[in-house]
Formats: structure tokens, sequence, C-alpha cells
């Protein structure tokens, strides 16, 4: 049996988890998270866990049943505890602001890129330079960060641009000096 696949998913106080069907759904207090079952999985709740069991002992049935119990308890964390992922800015005059549903980002273009956040996912912005993605399902909030990231990758020279909080990069060395 999968090592994760096997472990029981023990249901936090405040959480609920229900099945119809084939989407196992998840709510809480930090919001509801639904996940579509994979054929040759169920899952089974009672007494406070949740078990996932596959149909079969095919590699591929395996690796889907490691990855089910990994998402499923995903679920469970982000309705109780939610998820974050955190973004900082670096270049002179970078910087961004939370107004509503949208994130207005001074990168050093032209113009000013204005992120609309969605549904599910709030975006928070500290000191002009941390930005604080978080909501309660983890694909999105890691899409999410990603898709920010991606209007200004860092530069590889001087490092300016949005990066991940823990990310480190490794500039390169610039044009030698002639003569």
């Amino acid at each position: 049996m999968s090592r994760i696949g096997r472990l029981p998913i023990q249901l936090p106080e405040g959480a609920q988890v229900s099945l119809d069907g084939r989407v196992f759904t998840a709510s809480g207090p930090k919001g509801n998270v639904a996940q579509d079952l994979v054929d040759g999985i169920d899952v089974k709740i009672e007494d406070g866990t949740v078990t996932v069991l596959r149909s079969g002992d095919s590699g591929p049935d395996r690796a889907k049943h490691g990855l089910m119990r990994a998402l499923l308890a995903n679920a469970v964390k982000g309705v109780t505890e939610g998820w974050s992922r955190e973004l900082e800015i670096h270049g002179v005059g970078f910087r961004a602001e939370a107004k509503a549903n949208e994130v207005h980002l001074a990168l050093g273009y032209s113009h000013p890129v204005v992120f609309r956040v969605p549904e599910g996912v709030k975006v928070e912005v500290d000191r002009n330079t941390r930005i604080v993605v978080s909501g309660a399902d983890r694909q999105q909030v890691g899409q999410v960060a990603a898709e920010i990231r991606k209007l200004r990758r860092p530069d590889a020279y001087k490092g300016k641009g949005i990066r991940y909080k823990d990310e480190r990069l490794k500039l390169k060395v610039g044009k030698a000096g002639v003569g």
C-alpha cells in the first residue's frame, strides 16, 4: 500500500466533510473546498477520520491513492487553518497596493499593472513590497501567487522583480570591464 495513501486523515475541530457521488467536500471556518475523486479511489468517512481506499494494486492505482489522500488532506487543512503564500517585490520604485478585489502594481513598466483577485482568494499588501496570498484551496492560492510572480519575474542580473519569500536567486555576473 501507499505509505501516504494509507494514513487516515483526522478531522480537526470545526471541519465538516461530505461525499456526494464522486465529489468530496470539506467546509470549515475558512471556507469550502470541493475535490473530485479519480477513478479507482473510494473514500470512507467515519468517527472523525477520512480513509482513502483504492480498488487495485497496479502502479497507477498506487500513485493515485497517495495523490488523492494528499489532496483531501490539503482540503481539510485549508478549511480549518488556511493556506498562504508570501511574495516580495524588489526594485527601486516597485510597489503594490490592494484595492477591493484588485492589486495595483508599479513594476517599472510605462503603465501600472492591475491584477484581479479571483473569488475565494484574499490578497493583502504590507509595506508596499510584501504581498500575502491566502485562501482555503491550496491549489488556487499557489496559482494566484504564480500569476502575480509572472507579472515581473526576478531579473537574473540585478534581482529586481517579484519573488517568493523563501526564493533564493543566484545572480549572474554582468559584463566584465574591458581594458
